[in-house]
C-alpha cells in the first residue's frame, strides 16, 4: 500500500504543502485550495464506513463493506467531476489508488481513515480555508 503506520502522517503533509505552493504560485502569494468543507464531507463518508469496520472482529472485511468502500470511491471521483479543487487534491493525495489498495483489508482501511485525517490536519495548518 501506498501509505503506512510509519508513512501515512508525512504522504499527507507532502500532499497538502505541495497543494499550496502551486496555488501560491498560480494565485500571486494566496492559498486558494480546496476548502475545508469539502474535505470535510469527504471524510463525513469516509468515517460512515469506518464505524461500521471498527466493529468486524475479522481482518477480512465482507463483500458488502467492499461495495461500500467502491461507492465511495465513486463518490470522490463524483466530486472530482464536479470541483477542480477537490481534483487536485484527490490526485495529490492519491487518494483514488489507495482505496483501489485497501481490498478486503481491515487494517488498510482504518489505515486511510487515519490518513484522511491526517490530510485534513495539515489542510488547516496550511492555510486552508472554509468557504
Amino acid at each position: 500500500m501506498r501509505i503506512n503506520e510509519n508513512n501515512y502522517v508525512d504522504k499527507a503533509e507532502e500532499a497538502i504543502k505541495s497543494l499550496v505552493e502551486e496555488s501560491k504560485q498560480k494565485c500571486r502569494g494566496k492559498v486558494n485550495i480546496v476548502t475545508t468543507s469539502k474535505i470535510r464531507n469527504l471524510l463525513a463518508m469516509t468515517a460512515d464506513i469506518y464505524n461500521q469496520v471498527l466493529t468486524y472482529t475479522s481482518e477480512k472485511l465482507d463483500d458488502e463493506i467492499c461495495g461500500r468502500i467502491e461507492y465511495l470511491r465513486i463518490r470522490f471521483i463524483y466530486e472530482c467531476g464536479r470541483e477542480p479543487k477537490v481534483k487536485a487534491f484527490v490526485k495529490q493525495a492519491e487518494i483514488l489508488e489507495i482505496l483501489k489498495e485497501i481490498r478486503q483489508s481491515k487494517k488498510n482501511y482504518l489505515l486511510f481513515s487515519k490518513y484522511m485525517e491526517a490530510l485534513i490536519a495539515f489542510h488547516k495548518y496550511y492555510g486552508g480555508k472554509e468557504q
